[in-house]
C-alpha cells in the first residue's frame, strides 16, 4: 500500500482488480463493504523505520473521471496511525 495514494483526507486508491493480496501473501476477493486493514512501511537511511497503518472498508472508485484504480478503502473515524522507531 501506497499512502501517497491519497485521493482525499479518507481515501486511499487499494487495487485494480477485484482481487488483492494480503500481508500474508494470501490472495482476498474485494466487494463493496468489505473490511479492510491497510499499511505502508518505510526505512530510511539513518535507520528510522516508520509504519503508517489503518483501517477502513472497500468502496469502487467513482471518485475520479478517468479511475487508474477500480477499487479504493474509505478509511475510518480513526485515521492514519503513524509509528516511528
Amino acid at each position: 500500500m501506497d499512502f501517497n495514494s491519497l485521493i482525499d483526507k479518507d481515501l486511499v486508491l487499494l487495487s485494480k482488480d477485484d482481487e488483492i493480496e494480503d500481508s500474508s501473501g494470501q490472495k482476498i476477493m474485494l466487494w463493496v463493504g468489505r473490511p479492510v486493514a491497510i499499511y505502508e512501511y518505510n526505512h530510511y537511511e539513518n535507520g528510522e523505520k516508520e509504519y503508517l497503518l489503518a483501517e477502513g472498508f472497500a468502496v469502487l472508485n467513482d471518485f475520479q473521471k478517468y479511475p487508474i484504480s477500480k477499487w479504493c478503502c474509505r478509511i475510518n473515524l480513526n485515521g492514519i496511525d503513524v509509528l516511528i522507531t
